[in-house]
């Protein structure tokens, strides 16, 4: 599969229905063009949301949700009820699409306790149901992609006991992404791609290694929120992806449907 896409997009960058409808478009554009697609999504905006709306207090450790029972019973019925609704755009669109839980290809582990500084000290704290993907069985996602279908996978996964955990998406698309013979991971952000200078969008880098992130956010062109979503590409290229892009999901002349063009310069290619 030469043009096998995995494409990944949060609520920060596609929210609601006009956004969603635009990247089906661009989705039923590249299936057009040859190419085959598998979609991960989060929903952390949604998710904390309707946390609040319950009166639970979402809180998160090194950019990572801590979640107990309820936190995980809100979590579930959030990102199911995105699905449908993601599904339903893309079918509009034109696009076969089947949505499925992260839990139907992937087999998780919960998260060890992670470090973090909080007033001045260095802490360790349990994050609770928290999953990462140890193994990821591509078969069914390749049936349906030979059968012309787009999965839509949400990210709550199980652990080797059945245990249901909430997944960064991501890790879960990391996961994924490693399985399958994938051209491109495509990470659906709300910036351009990699600034030089935040304020300038020409500044965009083209192309970056691993070695050239690291310089970067020791020099602090690589800042604050910037921070997780280049550590995330990374944790792909090192689980096994051989290209990860990062471009602008709130761009409104074109999301992904660019990265199909030779010689395109949409966004930022990421590699080892």
């Amino acid at each position: 599969m030469d043009n096998l896409f995995v494409l990944k997009f949060g609520g920060n960058a596609i929210r609601g229905k006009e956004a969603m409808m635009r990247l089906s478009s661009e989705i039923a554009q590249m299936l057009n063009d040859g190419a085959k697609i598998v979609l991960v999504h989060g929903g952390g905006p949604e998710i904390s949301e309707e946390m609040e709306r319950r009166g639970l207090v979402p809180k998160k450790v090194a950019g990572i949700r801590v979640t107990d029972e309820a936190g995980l019973e809100v979590a579930e019925k959030v990102l199911s009820n995105l699905n449908k609704d993601v599904v339903s755009c893309l079918q509009e669109a034109g696009v076969q699409a089947i949505g499925m839980p992260g839990y139907h290809c992937t087999l998780c582990v919960k998260k060890a306790p992670v470090e973090a500084v909080e007033d001045g000290k260095k802490v360790t704290v349990d994050v609770g149901l928290v999953g990462e993907v140890s193994e990821c069985d591509p078969t069914t996602l390749l049936d349906l992609l030979e059968n012309g279908i787009v999965p839509v996978i949400y990210p709550i996964g199980k652990d080797s006991l059945g245990k249901k955990l909430n997944v960064n998406a991501d890790t879960m698309v990391a996961g994924i992404a490693a399985s399958l013979p994938c051209r491109e991971m495509i990470t659906i952000t709300d910036v351009p791609g990699i600034l030089m200078d935040v304020k300038d969008p020409a500044s965009k880098l083209d192309k970056v290694d691993l070695k050239k992130i690291d310089e970067l956010i020791g020099t602090g062109v690589i800042s604050g929120g910037m921070i997780p979503k280049v550590e995330a590409c990374r944790k792909a290229i090192l689980a096994g992806v051989g290209t990860v892009r990062m471009v602008n999901g709130t761009d409104p002349e074109c999301i992904v449907a660019d990265v199909m063009k030779e010689g395109n310069v949409h966004g930022t290619v990421i590699v080892r």
